[in-house]
């Protein structure tokens, strides 16, 4: 149990006096990170309550629970824990160690335009960045067939359709897609029944197949339209700002993977951050004080940031039960599209020389998408893809030889001779990441949408679904960190 030692009259009167600057902050200042370097820089940090119940807990150390602990701490509150289930920090995002120095991500990377609360975090944590390689041509496969394709940067979809998409998520709100005065019409629609109205041409039906899925999780038949609009609406009402690779957010990555992001924040909360700590129960959040059952100890707080999946919730044993509404929320919420993401590592990227990008599509094969992941200088090849779990054995070295066959046909017997393979299949290496991404199908915002934000008690909903913009992105779970350290405060100023 977290254990806190007694203060005495003049330090609860600091505790006092902390807890206003932190309303008066949050009132006039719209975000933390702000409020925070304003209102607190010259007061002392919150002295330690007189028992051992925690400000805050916080569950989590993905980049939203990392982001609120840090924020928490720059606001002077060290009265806080944060629970990991895994025994590493970094969530959805995780470096893969290349031999050699380098890393190579297999979850989360990348960051573009408008994404500015995560750019923001990495400067502040001198992360450097630089730009995704896309230069030279695009190999698609089908069968034996090979055609090679500069795309500029792009996926290839096509720019008319893709404006239509523009306007429509022009009434889309993602913060809130089921606000839209159009929910009625949209949102029983899924992205593949709009695609079939719009007179696809047969050769382009693969880059559309390819970019939604990408981008959503789901194939087109499986996503929800309205949600994908909300996702457009995002990168500023501009499909291309989502879904192409130039000026887009699949644009620019970070010197050292982006998992070091969360390792650095971790690294500076020291012991505030407990590894292989999931939580089991939560009793108590309709009351002054919650109770969190861990596989070791019970950790007690007056207020609970829940920086976890939506799906992830449902797993966990509330007492009392939740809201029938928020329950149904983290019932429905689909946990079913795990991913799996491969390297593959050669000694240079010799596709380079060929005046070729590094990216393949594969017309109805297990290659979504593969792509030039190799570090800044090149100084070493990776080839990274997203691939279809199903298409693809769950054997490591015949997974392998079949990469070294695509790679083979799209770029010569160079591919067949790599010097590492890397095989992060989600769905079995990690039972916390239930999904890579949300494939919210329709409907789903309709019936669902006014429950995912609304505190529950002491509980905060974090992490990146529940963020205003750019949910289901790095960038989103940092603006929900931000946002859930604010409600954190708020309410202990309340209390």
């Amino acid at each position: 149990m977290a254990k806190k030692s007694s203060p005495d009259g003049a330090a609860n009167l600091q505790r006092r006096q902390w807890l206003k600057y932190a309303g008066a902050s949050a009132a006039a200042v719209g975000t933390l990170a702000m409020s925070t370097q304003q209102a607190y820089a010259a007061v002392t940090k919150a002295a330690p309550g007189a028992d051992d119940v925690l400000d805050v807990a916080i569950i989590g150390a993905g980049l939203a629970g990392l982001t609120a602990a840090r924020d928490l701490r720059q606001a002077g509150c060290e009265s806080f824990l944060v629970l990991e289930a895994r025994d590493r920090v970094g969530g959805r995002t995780f470096n893969y160690n290349i031999p050699g120095g380098c890393v190579s991500e297999v979850g989360g990377q990348w960051i573009g335009p408008g994404q500015t609360a995560v750019a923001d975090l990495a400067r502040e944590l001198g992360v450097g960045t630089f730009p995704t390689y896309y230069d030279g041509s695009t190999v698609i496969l089908g069968g034996n067939g090979r055609v090679a394709v500069d795309l500029k940067g792009t996926f290839g979809t096509d720019e008319a359709i893709g404006a239509k998409l523009s306007r429509l998520s022009r009434d889309v709100p993602c913060g809130a897609p089921w606000t839209s005065p159009k929910v009625a019409e949209l949102d029983k629609l899924s992205v593949g029944d709009w695609l079939e109205k719009q007179n696809i041409k047969p050769e382009d039906q693969v880059a559309w197949n390819g970019s939604i899925t990408l981008s959503g999780g789901a194939a087109p038949a499986k996503m929800g339209l309205l949600h994908f609009l909300s996702m457009v609406n995002s990168a500023d009402c501009d499909y291309s700002q989502l879904d192409s690779i130039k000026h887009s957010a699949q644009e620019t990555r970070f010197i050292g993977g982006s998992q070091i992001l969360s390792i650095k924040m971790a690294q500076q909360l020291g012991d505030k951050v407990r590894l292989s700590s999931p939580v089991r129960q939560i009793s108590g959040w309709d009351g002054d004080v919650v109770t969190l059952h861990t596989d070791h100890e019970e950790v007690r707080a007056r207020t609970v940031i829940m920086a976890i999946h939506p799906a992830l919730c449902h797993q966990v044993q509330f007492d009392p039960p939740l809201p029938e509404k928020r329950a149904a929320l983290q019932r429905a919420w689909p946990a079913n599209s795990p991913a799996r993401k491969t390297a593959m590592v050669y000694r240079r990227p010799f596709w380079r020389d060929k005046g070729m990008s590094g990216s393949i599509f594969q017309v109805n094969g297990p290659i979504l998408w593969a792509y030039d992941n190799s570090p800044p200088a090149g100084e070493i090849g990776v080839i990274n893809a997203f691939i279809e779990n199903a298409m693809v054995p769950s054997e490591r070295d015949a997974a392998m030889a079949m990469h070294k066959q695509f790679y083979a046909q799209a770029w010569g017997d160079e591919a067949l001779s790599p010097i590492a393979y890397h095989d992060q299949d989600w769905g079995r290496v990690d039972r916390w990441t239930l999904t890579c991404v949300s494939a919210i199908p329709p409907g789903f915002w309709s019936a669902h949408g006014e429950a995912l934000r609304p505190s529950c008690g002491k509980l905060i909903w974090s992490g990146t679904e529940t963020a205003n913009i750019w949910a289901g992105y790095m960038d989103g779970a940092v603006r929900s960190g931000h946002q859930g350290a604010l409600q954190a405060l708020n309410a202990l100023r309340r209390a």
